[in-house]
């Protein structure tokens, strides 16, 4: 009987739960704020009710579905007393008659309304967000319309859409700037308004708001709502640099932690060195190197060559042609050609050579020019396009492959920069005291070179490397171009390292690194951003030098002298064994909970 009524009274109350009103959609709030982002609940959990587009009254699903389990635990409570004593109730046919009844009753229960939560439920809560809403007295919000399959972005980088520079469309709202946050975000969901501008219909700050609403709703709709909460995004980045210079589409920004490495005596100067990186010990280690180089003789650098490299690709008709375009640029006086219309299109930049190389019809010319203390890709690709020009007009059959034909070679391992550089080409040195070895690196001097040979000489060859005859010099590289506002992409070439290390006659440890296109400027790109510009200035580089190119050639020493304090302790490190040993102690940790 107890079961019977459990049952009963189950099925009476799925019926009432089933034919009861009330509901409640998913929408953008009305006063949409970035910083709801950044608690505990999604953004959308606290939108206020909307309209549905029926008057039908809607189901409590989630109520049902405690109904479910109830008459499931039910269910399978009655099977287990049966089972613990089938004989008895076997023979007594009342007892067997009343389990008969609630096992008919919860298969009955079962076939007409079990699953509905189960399988439906997900569907069910989801159609709010596709409904209609209606028009409330304060504000016409627009429908929010998600989709879990999200077809592709109608925004793109300014850079490469010319749809980018238009005007707004003219059914754009007139008076977007009095709209909430949310109602903008709707907008921008319904392609009424074009994510990528944003920050021209608004301020760049409140673009990068209503920006985050938008994606967390879409990324809510894939089941990753709230992620954005723990990325930063208040005014600690002046999104304002960021326009038009830096990146597109902005939610946010990445934290990246800044070590500061050093002192070490580079060049009679005492340089503290920012490196940011997520790697455990990549700063401590460089730290030491520092320490032991400074405990000797000082790095000293030097800079064999200096200038930013394009390479444009043209085309002849013909072969013959094509070396017809090579012997003309050869001839000395038609590279002084060349540079007058090059430098006619910059103030500080200088042609300081073009050397073509001839594939079939086609002419490649690797120009490389001072840059100033810019890293120079902008400056030299539109001098580059001058070139060319003037090469048209000796050549009228000259056509313009590529601005760029991949013999820069620009973000690409290739020979041709560790051979002939790129940027600048830096080789630094130092004298490290055989006491300085055992006691700062834990090692001795016949050992870290016998480990150099072995690993970054013989190793790399065998494993045929190009500009690879290093520990890991692009650890060093990329952290410092990280913190100091380097395109990161550029560590591929800037990388390029040879070190070198040996025994003295006095039995001190000698060490070198050689590095043939290290790519740096401290004006422009990513360098005029704040967080970039400390850093900059922390060493002493920040914008340009009182003579163009000082603040640059600089950071390349700078940059040189973290990779061989990187080079010389992890060097030591495998030389001692004790790597391992370093990185379980310094760079473990349990996980965040």
């Amino acid at each position: 009987i107890l079961y019977a009524s459990l049952i009963g009274a189950s099925l009476l109350f799925s019926f009432l739960v089933i034919n009861s009103g009330g509901s409640s959609s998913l929408a953008l709030p009305d006063r949409g704020d970035a910083d709801s982002l950044n608690k505990p609940k999604n953004i959308i959990s606290k939108a206020k009710p909307m309209a549905s587009s029926s008057d039908e009254p809607q189901p409590k699903w989630h109520i049902l579905r405690l109904t479910n389990y109830i008459v499931t635990f039910g269910f399978l409570l009655s099977v287990l007393k049966f089972a613990s004593n089938a004989t008895t109730y076997l023979d007594d046919s009342t007892s067997l008659l009343q389990f008969l009844i609630i096992w008919s009753v919860s298969m009955c229960y079962f076939f007409g309304f079990f699953g509905i939560s189960f399988v439906e439920l997900d569907e069910l809560e989801s159609e709010p967000m596709l409904r209609n809403p209606m028009p409330s007295a304060e504000s016409a919000v627009p429908p929010v319309k998600v989709v879990k399959m999200h077809p592709p972005a109608s925004s793109a980088p300014v850079c490469t859409d010319p749809t980018s520079f238009q005007k707004p469309p003219p059914n754009t709202p007139t008076s977007i700037k009095e709209l909430s946050n949310g109602e903008i975000a709707s907008l921008v969901l319904q392609d009424k308004v074009k994510d990528y501008q944003l920050e021209k219909l608004l301020d760049p700050h409140r673009a990068v708001e209503v920006r985050r609403l938008k994606v967390d709703v879409q990324l809510d709709s894939l089941g990753h709502g709230g992620a954005l909460a723990e990325l930063p995004h208040k005014h600690d980045l002046d999104y304002k640099r960021v326009l038009g210079a830096n990146c597109e589409i902005v939610v946010g920004y990445i934290p990246i932690p800044v070590g500061m490495a050093g002192p070490i005596t580079l060049n009679g100067e005492s340089i503290y060195i920012p490196m940011a990186t997520t790697e455990g010990c990549l700063v401590a280690s460089t730290n030491r190197g520092c320490k032991a180089i400074t405990q000797g003789s000082g790095a000293v650098s030097s800079i064999l060559r200096d200038g930013i490299t394009r390479a444009p690709c043209v085309r002849m008709p013909s072969a013959k042609e094509a070396s017809d375009v090579f012997l003309w640029i050869e001839r000395p006086e038609n590279f002084q050609k060349l540079k007058e219309v090059f430098e006619s299109t910059t103030s500080f930049g200088k042609l300081l050579e073009a050397r073509p190389s001839v594939a079939g019809k086609n002419v490649y010319i690797r120009l490389r020019c001072f840059a100033g203390d810019a890293m120079g890709m902008n400056m030299i690709s539109k001098g580059s396009l001058a070139v060319i020009e003037c090469l048209r007009q000796v050549f009228p059959n000259l056509s313009l492959v590529a601005l760029s034909g991949n013999m820069c070679t620009d973000k690409k391992a290739a020979a041709i920069n560790w051979i002939e550089g790129r940027g600048k080409s830096v080789v630094i040195e130092a004298t490290i005291p055989k006491g300085v070895v055992r006691s700062t690196l834990k090692t001795s001097v016949p050992a870290i070179v016998e480990a150099n040979v072995n690993k970054n000489l013989i190793g790399s060859a065998m494993a045929g490397v190009v500009g690879g005859f290093n520990a890991h010099a692009s650890n060093n590289v990329t952290a410092v171009f990280l913190a100091t506002g380097q395109d990161p992409a550029q560590n591929v070439e800037s990388a390029n390292c040879i070190t070198l290390m040996e025994e003295t006659q006095e039995g001190d440890l000698w060490i070198s690194c050689t590095m043939p296109s290290i790519e740096v400027g401290t004006v422009g790109g990513g360098t005029g951003l704040p967080a970039q510009a400390a850093c900059l200035k922390a060493i002493g580089v920040k914008g340009g030098g009182e003579n163009p190119g000082d603040n640059a050639k600089q950071l390349a020493h700078v940059v040189a002298a973290a990779t061989m304090a990187g080079e010389l302790s992890l060097m030591a490190a495998l030389a001692s064994n004790s790597l391992v040993a370093a990185h379980m102690a310094h760079n473990r940790k349990p996980a965040s909970k």
